[in-house]
């Protein structure tokens, strides 16, 4: 069964969601947006959850329910995030032919609007033809992207289905069946100042030391699996002090849970090492080096005989669509959901050159995911 996608319509929605200011913790306004929508779709539940007081957002992870009238057929959930990268105030889409684009001060909006527009028109079309489906229910997460917030404080047990589909992803007709977990670091060295012309003899140089470690550790991709990056750095007073403290921001991710802390470990040895063959004049007692680890987010591994991907796969065999099925670099809200029981699986929506303002959607990119979002919903198992 093919589905007949109202271009137009969707286009429209897709315009309608971006122009909608969301960052991160105030996506009041697009959650109030999308609460009237979808109960104008006839949700049988629209529950928000109580995830607000401790993202500091202004509204919690939505969860949308359509009971469906096909018992029998296992149902699945969708799930988007509502905030998006700045520069996004006052987003104003410009469309040339298929392409969406911002008009240039502003991203998009793509990443992830154009998951939601895909689901509201999926389910607009269930709606107008009266078309059998499973049960269905979206999860529309905030605080996504400055660090998988809203999933992280989502709990798990409001979930009446038992697998679902990430829409969030560069490109179209892929999906991502495998995913990093991620370690954040956090390194501070702390030395001894001094005046950097009269006595530099007595500082402890933290700059200096932090330098020589950086130099010692693998940074960029360490392996098939894995990647290394420091990417802030904060110390110091003046130029004419020695600067007595130096605080590291990174990373290490690998799709290994024993290569993740294999590589942590190893650039704990390089400070720590680094700090300890220091050398100054006279007795001076050694830099301090402490190095804090955060994990970040779980891997994300799906097997092929898992529900979540069988269904998907034939899903797309009914719409005619080859998928590829990948392993990608980043984490996303699939990972925390895999981590907590709940198999998911990303897939692609069209979105291109995201966190930044030349990010775009081709729409015929946009119409292929909402067909295979059809399908999803009413292939039989």
């Amino acid at each position: 069964m093919q589905p007949a996608i109202n271009r137009e319509r969707l286009a429209a929605t897709f315009t309608e969601l971006c122009e909608i200011s969301s960052p991160s913790r105030r996506e009041g306004l697009l959650a109030a947006d999308l609460r009237q929508r979808f109960s104008l779709l006839g949700a049988d539940a629209i529950i928000e959850d109580d995830s607000a007081a401790r993202t500091g957002s202004e509204v919690g992870n939505l969860i949308i329910r359509f009971n469906g009238t096909l018992a029998e057929q296992p149902g699945f959930f969708l799930s988007c995030h509502m905030d998006t990268v700045g520069p996004c105030e006052g987003v104003e889409v410009v469309r040339r032919g298929d392409i969406f684009t911002s008009r240039g001060e502003t991203i998009l909006g793509a990443d992830d609007k154009s998951g939601i527009a895909a689901i509201l028109e999926m389910l607009t079309i269930l709606g107008e033809r009266e078309i059998a489906h499973p049960r269905l229910e979206i999860v529309i997460t905030t605080c996504e992207e400055i660090g998988l917030l809203g999933a992280k404080n989502f709990d798990c047990s409001l979930l009446t289905t038992t697998f679902g589909y990430a829409l969030d992803s560069s490109g179209i007709d892929h999906v991502v069946i495998g995913a990093p977990a991620a370690t954040r670091l956090k390194v501070t060295i702390q030395g001894r100042a001094a005046h950097a012309g009269l006595c530099p003899e007595e500082g402890i140089n933290a700059l200096t030391l932090a330098a020589q470690a950086l130099t010692r550790i693998r940074t960029g991709r360490i392996d098939a699996e894995s990647t290394c990056n420091f990417g802030l750095i904060e110390g110091g007073i003046a130029t004419n002090i020695v600067p007595a403290q130096v605080t590291l921001r990174g990373e290490v991710r690998s799709h290994s849970p024993a290569k993740l802390v294999q590589y942590t470990d190893d650039i704990k040895n390089i400070f720590d090492e680094t700090a300890a063959s220091w050398r100054g004049s006279g007795e001076e007692s050694l830099p301090a080096v402490q190095l804090t680890t955060y994990d970040d987010y779980p891997a994300l591994r799906l097997g092929d005989e898992e529900p979540v991907i069988k269904k998907v796969k034939t899903a797309a065999g009914q719409c005619g669509k080859k998928l590829k099925y990948i392993l990608a670099g980043g984490g996303s809200d699939a990972n925390i959901f895999c981590g907590r029981g709940v198999p998911t699986a990303i897939i692609a929506t069209g979105m291109d050159k995201v966190h930044s303002v030349s990010e775009q959607l081709d729409l015929n990119d946009l119409v292929s995911l909402t067909e295979l979002l059809f399908a999803l919903a009413t292939v039989r198992d």
